[in-house]
C-alpha cells in the first residue's frame, strides 16, 4: 500500500514537470505508472490469497489434530473417555515449495515482463518447477533424519 502511495505522489510530481512534452510522452509515462500499480496489486493480491489458504489449513490441522475417543471397560460396567491427540503430518516440503515458488515466480516474471501475463505464466512454471526440486531437496534430508 505503501508503494502505491509512492507511486501516486510520483506521478503527480512528474506530471507537473512534464509541462513542456508532448501528450504523447505525458500519456507513456502515465501508463508505465498504472502498470507498475497494477503489478503490485496483483503482487498483494497473490500475497493475501497463500496467506489466507495457509490460515485454513493450519485450523483444519488443528479441528483434526483432536478426537475423541471412548473405551469401555466391561469389568466394572462404566465407560471412561479418554482424549487423544492425533498428530496430521501436514503438507510436506515438496508441495510448500512448488506452491511458494510458482506464486513468487508469477509474480516476478509478472514485474520483470513486458507482456505481463505470459510474464507471470511463465514465471509460475519456473517458480513451481524450483519449488518443488528444493522441497523434494529437504524431504530427502528429513527422511535421512528419521
Amino acid at each position: 500500500m505503501k508503494g502505491l502511495y509512492i507511486l501516486l505522489v510520483a506521478i503527480i510530481f512528474t506530471s507537473c514537470q512534464n509541462q513542456g512534452q508532448s501528450k504523447e510522452d505525458i500519456n507513456k509515462a502515465k501508463q508505465a505508472s498504472i502498470d507498475s500499480m497494477k503489478v503490485e496489486i496483483n503482487k498483494q493480491r497473490v500475497i493475501d490469497s497463500m496467506k489466507t489458504e495457509m490460515a485454513k489449513i493450519k485450523e483444519e490441522q488443528k479441528v483434526e489434530s483432536e478426537k475423541v475417543v471412548v473405551v469401555q471397560q466391561p469389568a466394572n460396567g462404566q465407560a471412561t473417555t479418554t482424549t487423544t491427540t492425533t498428530k496430521k503430518k501436514g503438507w510436506s516440503a515438496t508441495a510448500k515449495g512448488a506452491v511458494i515458488g510458482a506464486g513468487v515466480g508469477a509474480a516476478t516474471g509478472a514485474i520483470v515482463s513486458k507482456k505481463k501475463g505470459e510474464g507471470a505464466i511463465i514465471g509460475g512454471l519456473a517458480g513451481a518447477a524450483l519449488g518443488t526440486g528444493t522441497g523434494a531437496v529437504i524431504d530427502s534430508k528429513n527422511k535421512k533424519k528419521e
